[in-house]
């Protein structure tokens, strides 16, 4: 339905809205985005690669760690990254005051907040897609594949290219298509950097102009990119399935020597420190410094709020997901599969355009339903869709029931039809069998899949700022005020608070990794 609104608001063009746009605006919006995904690309793939592939096939010192330190990233919200490092290298930041102080006050810096600035961030939060994708197709590929290339003469760096890459390429577009629809959907990282781009415009539109119908047809242009993203996801994800191996657990095929050796370890190494050590690191500095008086009854509720939201969204989200998988399992047609996938879409949707589409439905419903409605009935007409908890819950339900339909539907698979059938031939009622059959073998993949929604939800920053009610701030829209106006060290609270929850999907992903 959102996507249909989004579609249909092209039914009227404000014109004038729209020249000054063109004029002013839309050439940069599409110059950025470009240039933003450009960057990101080559950045998440060179990055990703490279270290899947040293991990993968290569022995050095810290291997093993390395393996999992470089999926922490995934715990750091964009955003957070963001203003960790404009606080940080900023001109009145702690490394450039002591670099001033150090080599004088005429030494030149280049500026953070800047299109290589916001690369660099978006890069060190999303290569963790590429690199988890191509090291498990690397170790798919299994050793016999590398011998046979040494026995044909080549040497590490020829197999490399010749061999591992052509093979691992379908995994590595997915990764990299994944990358690219989060930095799509970036909000919060580009608004630090005030670095405009489609999502930063829709946002504007709406709360700078209250022009929702302008933020429509500007969130329909963004869906152009993401459609072009998903395609190529999902073709990619399409062959890599025949190109992986059943060989998972492999010797790791060059045992590298110094300096090469301690190379390796340093790149990792610098990897995660920038991307997870520092910001952590910083964060702390921040809290025990300036950020303790904010501890107090209003950031408590904030908290509170934040948690509620995340179980409540949850708990819908995998009781529909558990819905659609039991529908998919039983009808078995092509009508039940489609509306399924469509279903599942939602996790490719940016949180603004989600956002824009629901409003735009809600606020058609509420004046053609609800207030007509109310007043037929001698009641004051109000808005009862629009603003309200439950467009914010159906925002998050749409936005990440792919979240939880993959572990759901996973789960499912794994309880056998003559498991049932068996219990159903001793009699057992169909609640019995929900009860003694379903709900034990269900419960970790339900349990999963509520943990990654929660996650998901409480980091979600644009769908949120948009669309929550008043009084129902989140701890991410407390990091967007104030990192608005600059209070890095009040913003670090929250943000340490989002991390330490982020790492649980983190550490769901290790243990998945450490099975295969």
């Amino acid at each position: 339905m959102p996507l249909l609104v989004l579609f249909i608001s092209w039914g009227t063009v404000q014109t004038e809205v729209w020249l000054h746009l063109i004029e002013t605006q839309l050439g940069r919006l599409l110059g950025n985005t470009l240039i933003l995904l450009l960057g990101v690309g080559v950045g998440v793939t060179l990055l990703g690669v490279s270290l899947a592939w040293l991990t993968a096939m290569c022995e050095f010192p810290g291997r093993k760690w390395f393996d999992w330190a470089l999926m922490l990233p995934f715990a750091v919200p964009a955003y957070v990254l963001a203003f960790v490092f404009i606080g940080l290298l900023d001109f009145s930041g702690p490394v450039q005051t002591q670099l001033r102080e150090w080599f004088g006050r005429d030494l030149w810096f280049p500026p953070v907040r800047s299109t290589g600035g916001v690369i660099l961030v978006l890069v060190l939060v999303f290569y963790p897609y590429v690199y988890m994708l191509a090291r498990s197709a690397f170790v798919a590929q299994g050793r016999g594949l590398m011998d046979s290339a040494r026995i044909l003469g080549m040497g590490p760096w020829r197999s490399f290219w010749k061999v591992a890459l052509p093979m691992a390429r379908p995994a590595i577009a997915a990764g990299l298509a994944l990358a690219l629809m989060e930095t799509l959907a970036d909000f919060g990282a580009v608004s630090s950097f005030n670095y405009d781009t489609f999502t930063t415009a829709i946002y504007k539109s709406w709360y700078g102009f209250f022009n929702l119908q302008a933020a429509a047809q500007l969130a329909s242009l963004l869906l152009l990119f993401v459609a072009i993203a998903l395609l190529v996801e999902r073709r990619a994800r399409g062959k890599a399935r025949f190109a992986e191996s059943e060989r998972r657990h492999i010797r790791q095929v060059y045992r590298l020597r110094a300096p090469l050796a301690w190379l390796a370890s340093g790149y990792a190494g610098l990897v995660v420190i920038c991307a997870f050590v520092v910001p952590i690191i910083q964060l702390l500095v921040w809290i025990f410094t300036d950020a303790f008086e904010d501890l107090d009854s209003r950031y408590l509720g904030l908290v509170a709020k934040t948690l509620g939201l995340g179980a409540i969204a949850a708990v819908m989200t995998v009781t529909t997901a558990v819905l659609l998988a039991y529908a998919q399992r039983q009808h078995r047609d092509r009508w039940v599969a489609g509306s399924v996938s469509i279903a599942n879409l939602g996790y490719a949707l940016p949180g603004s355009v989600l956002a824009v589409g629901i409003m735009v439905a809600f606020t058609w419903l509420d004046g053609t339903i609800a207030i007509p409605l109310q007043q037929w009935l001698g009641f004051e007409g109000r808005q009862l869709f629009m603003g309200s908890l439950l467009a914010l819950i159906v925002a998050y339900g749409i936005r990440f029931l792919a979240v939880a339909f993959g572990p759901v539907e996973s789960g499912l698979q794994r309880i056998r039809p003559s498991i049932l059938e068996s219990a159903q031939s001793l009699g057992e009622p169909p609640m019995g069998i929900v009860r003694r059959i379903y709900l034990p073998m269900l419960s970790p993949s339900l349990i999963t899949a509520a943990l990654l929604v929660f996650v998901d939800v409480l980091k979600e920053m644009p769908a949120t700022l948009l669309m929550r009610p008043f009084g129902w701030d989140t701890l991410a829209v407390r990091i967007f005020e104030m990192t608005s106006e600059g209070e890095w060290e009040r913003a670090a609270l929250p943000a340490f608070t989002l991390v330490l929850v982020g790492l649980i999907p983190v550490v769901l992903l290790m243990r998945r990794s450490a099975r295969h």
